[in-house]
């Protein structure tokens, strides 16, 4: 008999969504005729599954170890309850809370798993969680830390996660809503000497993994709006503080390459013969874009320790360095 406490981080949903999570290989025909046949209770009583969860409930599964396995096989062999995914990656942790977690992740590793077989961020982040005891791969089984926002491969910079369930809806919430802000710096080719806050229209083509940005709407586009303000200028570059006001894929490398500004490295929407010669002075091989700065409203409940907050990220040696010799620092 396994016996289950349900905490802050399962509450609020159905007993049916905890016990498959719980048991993600269980056909949902088996729990049910568990349920039924009183193999699995609610707070010691039969129960039928639709029943919402609070903390302190007790779940109590009358099965046998080698049953409870069989039925969680995905979630112990893909390496999410047994660590090992992420390990040996130390995290750049810029601020850290009970609820909360912001790192600078580095240029090359992923967000979250494009495929099935990619260890992201996320990742390195649960693995980080397991090794400090934070979390439990108990609780892995019904609960999963992760981002709340998510940057480009090749862009480096702050990604914010919640490692518990309150803080993760709330953070994510704010990423959706736009209450937070969010600034990015890029170097791009050309002098801008003003500001601007420029809109458009911008479209997907999923195959090519590509966006194109329009200056008026045609069919179905989706809105973009950026502002950005030159903070420097140097020999043929300038160096932007970008405020990213929507949120949408490629948004600010399409957005500032159609207003005639692409930004340095980027070789999907820049200049090639520019990024060329970046490459060949510096190796740059990825786009000098950094989400640097967020800043956080004011706000309770989990968030109440990041209320009116600004996390910020430094910017990459790389970055720091192509930005002195072409004097915009």
């Amino acid at each position: 008999m396994k016996e289950l406490c349900i905490g802050s981080n399962e509450a609020g949903q159905r007993l049916d969504k905890f016990l498959g999570k719980y048991m993600d290989q269980a056909p949902k025909s088996f729990l049910y005729k568990m349920l039924r046949k009183k193999n699995i209770t609610l707070n010691g009583k039969k129960a039928s599954g639709n029943e919402i969860l609070s903390p302190g409930d007790t779940v109590k599964l009358f099965l046998s170890d080698e049953t409870v396995s069989k039925f969680s096989r995905s979630r112990t062999s893909d390496g999410y309850l047994a660590g090992t995914q992420g390990q040996g990656t130390k995290l750049d942790i810029l601020y850290e809370d009970e609820h909360t977690i912001f790192i600078d992740k580095p240029v090359g590793m992923l967000s979250q798993k494009a495929a099935p077989g990619d260890v992201s961020l996320v990742e390195h982040l649960i693995a980080y969680l397991l090794e400090s005891g934070q979390i439990t791969e108990e609780e892995l089984r019904t609960f999963r830390p992760s981002v709340c926002n998510r940057l480009d491969r090749n862009t480096s910079g702050i990604v914010a996660a919640g490692k518990t369930l309150a803080a993760l809806q709330e953070l994510s919430a704010m990423f959706r809503e736009r209450s937070l802000k969010k600034y990015y710096l890029c170097l791009v080719k050309g002098t801008v000497k003003e500001g601007y806050r420029i809109k458009g229209y911008l479209t997907k083509d999923r195959r090519r993994n590509t966006v194109c940005v329009e200056k008026e709407r045609t069919k179905e586009e989706s809105p973009i709006e950026t502002e950005y303000r030159p903070v420097s200028s140097g020999k043929r570059v300038t160096l932007l503080e970008v405020h990213l006001i929507t949120g949408k894929t490629h948004q600010i490398r399409a957005h500032l390459a159609s207003e005639g500004h692409p930004i340095a490295g980027d070789y999907k929407y820049g200049d090639r013969a520019f990024n060329e010669e970046l490459k060949k002075e510096y190796g740059l091989s990825s786009q000098l874009l950094h989400s640097a700065r967020l800043c956080i409203p004011r706000c309770g409940g989990a968030l109440s320790g990041l209320s009116g907050k600004e996390i910020t990220a430094p910017i990459p040696r790389i970055f720091q360095e192509i930005c002195e010799d072409k004097g915009v620092m």
